[in-house]
């Protein structure tokens, strides 16, 4: 079962901008760090972002860094992933997730969401 909540996401030209919010949705243990990541069709899954609840640190992955920012608002418990000049590589299924190592590996990350589509056409 899910315990983060995704929302945002849609059919966009290429060029154009996104942003995808994420909100717990059932009760998860305080955690330090919230993360994006993304999974293609027949691909496996990879990391975009990742940001501290307390400091605001944040981490990219290369192929996002510049179009890519993810924030929180930590007075409504909601992590944003604000995306511009969209690609149509940048089409895949993102995810949200919560965890206590700031990384962008996926195996620190304890609660995930379901999901959200993002597809982005030529």
């Amino acid at each position: 079962q899910a315990q983060l909540e995704e929302s945002g996401g849609g059919l966009v030209q290429a060029g154009g901008s996104l942003r995808l919010s994420c909100a717990p949705s059932g009760r998860i243990v305080r955690t330090d760090v919230a993360g994006w990541f993304r999974q293609a069709p027949g691909k496996e899954r990879e990391s975009v972002a990742a940001i501290t609840w307390i400091g605001g640190d944040t981490i990219y992955a290369d192929s996002v860094k510049g179009r890519f920012t993810i924030s929180k608002n930590t007075a409504k418990n909601t992590v944003y992933l604000q995306m511009i000049n969209l690609k149509p590589e940048d089409t895949a299924v993102y995810y949200c997730a919560a965890g206590g190592t700031f990384s962008l590996k996926a195996d620190y990350y304890a609660y995930w969401g379901q999901g959200t589509q993002v597809t982005v056409s030529f």
